[in-house]
């Protein structure tokens, strides 16, 4: 670990790698997870995925020994996973074997011991061509669109602009979840088709309108559009949201304000009310 070389920064560089005998998603997920609760800490991370080969490890040591820090791993090969702990006590560097607390102490609830499968949890099975679908029905109904086939939904969010709907949908997608968003515009209906679904669990999306016109200001800056609009006015901010909550109490859809949540735990809190829907249904 060193130092940044800027003048008066605490912040601390280090190095950390993640290696995995499959996509490397699950490790790099928890690696994030865990980094964030370190403060002043600017993590570089090598993420070395399918790792299932010696000669593929030799690479990965020799990484290792060009940026030093700290490895986690979810290789399951005993053989690869000796090795890469000869090298990291050779190069010593700690090595952090993620999944292992999981995986013994379920096998003793279990009574049995867990399978050396690489990859396994990325296996194509219907689990997986479910998230390719529920990824291809989000990005058809993405923004309003394709609304004569919401009832096909399993979730559809609405809110105004730049509150976090799309990138939403795309996790519950992840997750298996087809989700759609419909956009509510100032002077332009809402599609009928909404009003009409029975299938859906409708959430309603809100956010401070004053970060709602930061994010805005923020979209227009991108896009090289320049200016005071409505669309960053204050006060007709404040409208919109405001509309937008009543419209949401008049139908009785749940509502999830996002201006202190992450993608993550917006979605998180979409699928415990889904959940309890489900199971409320049955």
């Amino acid at each position: 670990m060193t130092d940044t070389t800027a003048s008066g920064s605490s912040t601390k560089l280090v190095h950390i790698h993640l290696v995995s005998d499959a996509t490397g998603e699950t490790i790099y997920r928890v690696a994030r997870a865990c980094l964030v609760q370190f403060e002043g800490i600017e993590a570089i991370q090598h993420v070395w995925s399918l790792v299932r080969s010696h000669t593929h490890l030799e690479k990965v040591l020799a990484g290792i020994a060009d940026h030093p820090g700290p490895v986690m791993f979810t290789l399951v090969d005993d053989k690869l996973r000796g090795a890469l702990q000869d090298g990291c006590r050779r190069l010593q560097v700690p090595l952090i074997p993620v999944l292992d607390p999981v995986i013994g102490a379920l096998g003793s609830y279990f009574g049995m011991p867990g399978g050396h499968q690489p990859g396994k949890q990325h296996m194509l099975d219907a689990e997986y061509f479910g998230r390719i679908d529920a990824m291809t029905f989000a990005l058809i109904h993405d923004d309003g669109q394709s609304s004569w086939s919401l009832d096909e939904a399993d979730v559809v969010l609405v809110g105004v602009s730049r509150t976090s709907k799309t990138p939403t949908c795309m996790y519950l997608a992840n997750r298996g979840v087809k989700a759609a968003n419909v956009p509510i515009v100032p002077n332009l209906p809402l599609p009928d088709e909404l009003f009409k679904v029975t299938r859906p669990l409708i959430v309603g999306l809100t956010n401070d309108p004053q970060r709602l016109v930061q994010l805005r200001r923020n979209r227009l800056n991108m896009l090289a559009q320049e200016g005071e609009t409505d669309y960053t006015d204050l006060e007709t901010v404040r409208d919109e949201v405001l509309k937008a909550r009543r419209l949401f109490g008049e139908r009785g859809w749940p509502v999830i304000d996002v201006t202190r949540r992450s993608i993550e735990e917006t979605a998180a809190a979409i699928l415990q009310l889904y959940t309890q829907r489900r199971g409320a249904e049955e």
